[in-house]
């Protein structure tokens, strides 16, 4: 999808002095933040619709899950009004500068109009998409700026020093080019392409103005950093988004949110039944946790744990006479090995746009209890799952 991604950049001149912008990021564009709002376009907006700001902001989507997932004030109420206008404001622009939502200005205000659907509901699927989208981002328009030599540099040397000297030249470059004419503005900014770049590349990143004493992670990158969703999570790891201990209230919101977004997903990718057996015949309607939400939450939201069944199959088969609670161990591992058949042909067909081996390998360790080795391939995995159920 990276590839994509940049094929479809590189029809665009995203030089910064030529268009003399500086909000190409900004300071509320964090994976997680970019993600919603790219979901909530997804959501609430028609295509071809001519939406503002306020049509996010009102939509009921917005109000609920802006709730559940960053824990902040009621959108409705009149005191947060600051708070998210920025909040909703400066993705669109993000986006608008990368060429995925098309900008007009009409006085004061500025009217999108979603310009490339594929990839802005790429975006919208998890915030690890939302991370791909914004290397290749950054890649682009600081390459195109000139810019990116910089970066590489401090790839080469990642010091104290270096960080200082790259932060330094960006300031320079910023105000020299576009119409922010203060360090402390582009200072707030700076982080969010550098940390960007340094989870990439597991360097050093930037906190609280001055060179981070560990190597950035995935994590680190979220505005919702070290709060409810990040107090154990454990910093060497950087390609497993493992849910944390949490509040169990905002924690029980958050998982709805996602759990719902994925099921979605799901119905969205996925036509028939994805286990072909003698049940299969029929419309798929039911979309099926391989390991039940009530043990696994962690792996509730995971689509590499939705499987989607036909009726017959999900409540004679999967659970048993209909018995929700309950889960047919065989096929649990019927829908796992139909599982690895789909996520392997997608990743053939569509890359990592939808599922990613990593995740499938991690709720199967998860939910197993077991140590499978993500460089194994998908019959080998196979192989190992059929062996462990047999042994149990």
């Amino acid at each position: 999808m990276r590839e994509k991604i940049k094929t479809y950049l590189n029809q665009f001149d995203l030089d910064i002095r030529k268009s003399g912008d500086a909000r190409f990021m900004d300071q509320k564009c964090t994976p997680d933040v970019i993600c919603f709002i790219a979901d909530c376009i997804i959501n609430t907006i028609q295509p071809n619709q001519i939406f503002v700001v306020s049509d996010i902001w009102n939509s009921q989507y917005f109000v609920k899950n802006t709730r559940a997932i960053f824990n902040k004030p009621w959108a409705t109420d009149a005191k947060a009004q600051h708070e998210y206008d920025k909040f909703i404001q400066q993705p669109l622009r993000m986006l608008g500068y990368a060429q995925i939502l098309e900008v007009t200005k009409q006085g004061n205000q500025n009217h999108y109009r979603i310009k490339n659907e594929d990839i802005l509901d790429y975006i919208a699927q998890r915030e690890r998409n939302t991370y791909n989208f914004l290397y290749c981002y950054f890649e682009k328009v600081l390459t195109d700026s000139g810019f990116w030599r910089y970066f590489l540099e401090y790839k080469e040397n990642p010091t104290k020093d270096s960080f200082n000297a790259l932060k330094e030249r960006y300031t320079r470059f910023i105000i020299g080019h576009t119409a922010i004419n203060g360090a402390v503005e582009v200072h707030r900014i700076f982080p969010k392409l550098l940390n960007v770049f340094a989870v990439e590349n597991q360097l050093p990143g930037s906190e609280k103005g001055r060179i981070s004493k560990y190597v950035f992670t995935f994590s680190d990158l979220m505005y919702n950093r070290k709060n409810w969703r990040d107090l154990n999570k454990d910093k060497t790891i950087t390609r497993q988004e493992a849910e944390r201990e949490v509040d169990t209230v905002q924690q029980e919101a958050y998982n709805a949110y996602y759990v719902q977004k994925a099921i979605a997903l799901i119905r969205k990718i996925q036509t028939e039944s994805e286990v072909r057996d003698q049940w299969s015949n029929g419309e798929a309607t039911q979309v099926h946790h391989i390991f039940p939400k009530s043990e696994f939450p962690e792996i509730a939201h995971y689509i590499e744990n939705l499987i989607l069944l036909t009726a017959t199959q999900h409540n004679t088969k999967a659970h048993p006479n209909n018995k929700t609670q309950e889960i047919s161990r065989d096929y649990q591992l019927t829908c796992l090995l139909a599982k690895a058949d789909t996520i392997e042909k997608s990743l053939q067909r569509f890359g990592e746009k939808y599922y990613r081996k990593e995740s499938f390998v991690y709720v199967i360790n998860t939910g197993l209890a077991v140590s499978i080795a993500i460089t194994l391939t998908f019959s080998e995995i196979k192989h190992n799952l059929i062996q462990i159920y047999n042994a149990a």
